[in-house]
């Protein structure tokens, strides 16, 4: 057993990796992360464009998307869904043995549909019916417009993971779209049959709030503020966790429940340390818990393994989080502005990184054509 395994087993808490590559699935390296305790797999433009920029495992596909006439926004949206269609395949046997507790597998839309409702519908719709497996999670951004659009899906009985949430404001806004959506869904024509059918997870965003934070407080340096540094991300996530528990309890939850309704797991996203001082695991170490999913790139897995410290940590220190989110108003931080800055800043990188993409795809067809 490895400490993933424990994680899962002891804790309740699933660890799902934060990457996939063509060629993981070609050589093994996904069944052995698997066999190590991975229970799902997130996916994101930045994922994908650092996969097909570097090696040629996308090369004959690509070769043949060409010869078919594909542009290359459309090329690379193919290859997209052959590798995840390969994954959820991969771990459909954990999904079904988990009785659809993991094995999930999340692919996010174009991110150019951050502020559209109405394509984010649509185009989480086409992704359920072009790749058609129980295990998938469309990944919506947690933006104002994502929000809106999450709430139809879940009303429609699609499975979502919502991405991108940096503040409390915002997650408080997600909780209430999952569960008025299997509200809707559960007084439709398809009824509470359909409930245990959704699934969603809601990824709260962690070491980018103290990269964000950290540098205000430097620049406000006062002994106070410096003292402050490296403290917002893990308070906010236990605040939130504490929310989730409140929303996920109660008459409302316990109606919904009692006809099949699946939590809404908290996902800890981005929980590899950015700042070198920091242990690599201090976000993993630090909100372990029940009833949530720690996604985290291969190197952070290492890590854990090597060094991490199975343990209940995500309800410790709640008087302390609430400390901190005071100190820090006092000091001038505004963590509603942070996660605002921190949500136009993770669309932004997610838009660069699917433009890069496309744009060394435009360079290998035009390399091809020369030739």
């Amino acid at each position: 057993m490895t400490k993933l395994h424990d994680l899962y087993a002891q804790q309740g808490q699933s660890p799902w990796v934060d990457d996939l590559r063509r060629d993981w699935l070609a050589d093994g390296t996904l069944d052995r992360l698997l066999d190590k305790g991975v229970r799902g797999v997130t996916s994101n433009p930045s994922i994908f464009q650092k996969a097909m920029a570097g090696g040629s495992f996308y090369d004959d596909q690509f070769a043949r998307l060409m010869a078919d006439g594909c542009s290359a926004p459309r090329a690379y949206w193919a290859m997209v869904k052959t590798d995840i269609a390969d994954a959820l395949d991969a771990l459909r046997p954990l999904y079904d043995e988990s009785d659809g507790s993991d094995g999930f597998v999340s692919l996010e839309l174009a991110p150019d549909l951050a502020r559209d409702t109405s394509a984010s519908i649509d185009a989480a719709r086409r992704f359920h019916t072009d790749l058609a497996r129980p295990n998938l999670l469309v990944k919506i951004p947690g933006t104002a417009e994502g929000v809106l659009a999450v709430r139809e899906m879940i009303a429609e009985g699609a499975s979502i993971n919502v991405t991108l949430i940096f503040g409390i404001p915002r997650y408080a806004e997600v909780m209430e779209a999952y569960l008025s959506g299997l509200e809707e869904l559960a007084a439709s024509d398809t009824g509470a049959a359909s409930l245990s059918r959704v699934h969603s997870v809601a990824s709260f965003f962690i070491s980018r709030v103290d990269t964000e934070v950290d540098r205000r407080l430097e620049a406000i340096g006062s002994p106070e503020a410096l003292a402050l540094r490296g403290r917002a991300a893990l308070a906010q996530a236990k605040l939130a966790y504490r929310l989730f528990r409140e929303n996920f309890s109660g008459p409302r939850w316990e109606a919904l429940e009692a006809k099949g309704a699946r939590l809404q797991r908290p996902l800890w996203a981005s929980t590899s340390t950015k700042n070198p001082d920091f242990p690599p695991t201090l976000y993993v170490d630090s909100l372990i818990g029940p009833d949530t999913v720690d996604t985290m790139p291969s190197a952070t897995l290492e890590a854990f393994e090597e060094q991490g410290t199975v343990a209940a940590t995500v309800e410790e220190g709640l008087d302390e989080a609430e400390a901190v989110f005071d100190d820090l108003q006092s000091v001038g931080i505004d963590m509603d502005d942070v996660g605002r800055v921190l949500e136009e800043e993770g669309v932004a990188a997610f838009s660069k990184a699917y433009d890069e993409a496309v744009a060394t795809l435009q360079e290998k067809a035009a390399e091809a054509d020369a030739h």
